[in-house]
């Protein structure tokens, strides 16, 4: 069953409308074909208009839509079944909200790593609502170096509402765990794909965010804090997330204008969740295209570029 957003009611208006004209059909011998093809165009232009003018809140309720692909799905559909699951740091356990292994694309192995949310209220437990971890961070780390070691590329898929802030997960160095894969992956001699397929919040996306080329799904939010929380600290509640999105410039369009990204990768119409196959198919394309570019840049230069971009980001003024 469907899932519908407060500002998707037009479109589950006309869908139920499709699904109704449908169950007449079936029962009858009533000749539905051209009310339900109007209805159809009607419904994608009615998508059309609704996505075209999304507000920054808006987007951000749609990089959280439940239906939306998560990490293993995409991977799922880039390696065609060859992927093979890597567990464990060889510290302390195996983080279920990170997961990694490698995988063909196009006859290519490729090293992928990524935050996984749940698809279900069961599974979302289990994985901890994708919230890594020290050990998810340090597993990354680990296979990151695997990948450099048997000189593979590295695909990251960034999904998540942040690195969880337990207790317990302070206590093993959380913090450190992030900083140590910052200054990992900055220095790592093989190209690195980063790409935030839905949240992408805080330093728990940044801790599998550095790379050579950084790409947003259309729908998605990338901040050093989400809407809620940066309206909960600025107006004690949060009533004002709305406001909190708008300022804090989060989009696709934002961080590209800001040069903070490389490059938007477009969603099908009414996003990802509405078209799940051709939004795959479209990260799949992306993703070949880059790695075919990067693969024959000389290690050490892919390096260089990377600390030159990360570093020639934000604006450093000097005191007189």
């Amino acid at each position: 069953m469907q899932t519908f957003l407060e500002f998707e009611k037009p479109i589950q208006n006309i869908i139920e409308q499709i699904e109704k004209l449908k169950e007449v059909a079936a029962e009858g011998q009533v000749d539905v074909a051209p009310t339900l093809k109007d209805l159809e165009k009607k419904l994608s232009a009615t998508r059309k208009d609704i996505y075209s003018k999304l507000s920054p809140w808006e987007r951000v309720q749609v990089s959280r839509h439940p239906d939306r692909p998560y990490t293993l799905k995409y991977i799922d559909k880039l390696t065609d079944g060859t992927f093979i699951e890597l567990h464990g740091d060889r510290t302390v356990k195996d983080d279920k909200a990170m997961v990694g292994g490698f995988g063909l694309v196009e006859g290519r192995t490729v090293m992928f790593i990524g935050q996984q949310k749940g698809i279900n209220t069961k599974m979302r437990q289990y994985r901890n609502f994708g919230m890594a971890n020290p050990e998810g961070y340090r597993k990354a780390l680990r296979l990151m170096k695997l990948a450099e070691k048997f000189n593979k590329p590295v695909v990251t898929f960034i999904d998540t509402p942040g690195a969880f802030p337990g207790l317990e997960a302070e206590e093993r160095g959380q913090g450190e765990a992030i900083a140590r894969n910052l200054f990992e992956m900055v220095q790592l001699k093989v190209p690195i794909i980063c790409i935030i397929i839905g949240e992408g919040a805080s330093g728990g996306a940044l801790g599998i965010g550095i790379g050579d080329k950084v790409l947003m799904l259309e729908n998605t939010w990338y901040s050093v804090i989400s809407p809620e929380s940066c309206s909960s600290i600025l107006w004690r509640s949060w009533d004002f997330k709305e406001q909190a999105a708008k300022a804090l410039k989060l989009t696709a369009e934002d961080m590209l204008e800001n040069k903070l990204i490389d490059g938007i990768i477009p969603e099908p119409i009414g996003g990802a969740h509405a078209d799940i196959d051709g939004a795959t198919a479209i990260v799949k394309a992306e993703v070949i295209k880059h790695l075919n570019k990067l693969v024959k840049t000389d290690p050490e230069k892919l390096v260089e570029r990377r600390v030159k971009k990360f570093c020639d980001m934000g604006v450093v003024e000097k005191a007189k």
